[in-house]
């Protein structure tokens, strides 16, 4: 396998910039981080919790899933990307399915890449990050 970067640094600066400006959103960054040891499943799934007890922390988990999507799509790997009412089970359930029965070589790689994908997501938090904005939350 040859390394292709697919512009990850690039994408999360942009996802970083889009959302700095909100309170404790890119905070959210290192809990992306940690979620993805959990699979593809329960970090998509995060962002169904958060839209509706914190919008804008939801927000930015679901534009990060987005733009992951995308991302995977360059790597030829087609990932689930329709919006789920959070109150509708049989489309949460049909959702996940979906990641789960992805072949098990795809979902390494699609955490792997995950992975990386948040570490610059963390890393530009660490450089964007305004002080007094409580973004450590």
């Amino acid at each position: 396998m040859t390394w292709k970067s697919y512009d990850l640094d690039q994408k999360a600066q942009h996802l970083i910039l889009k959302h700095r400006d909100q309170k404790g959103v890119i905070g959210q960054s290192h809990k992306m981080r940690i979620t993805v040891a959990y699979g593809l499943e329960r970090f998509w799934g995060e962002q169904l919790r958060l839209l509706e007890k914190e919008p804008a922390k939801g927000e930015y988990w679901r534009d990060t899933w987005k733009s992951f999507v995308k991302i995977m799509q360059e790597a030829g790997i087609k990932l689930p990307q329709e919006d789920v009412n959070r109150n509708n089970t049989p489309q949460i359930q049909q959702f996940a399915a979906k990641l789960w029965e992805l072949p098990i070589e795809d979902q390494r790689i699609c955490l792997a890449v995950l992975t990386q994908f948040c570490d610059s997501l963390v890393w530009w938090t660490q450089r964007y990050k305004k002080s007094g904005v409580g973004d450590d939350e």
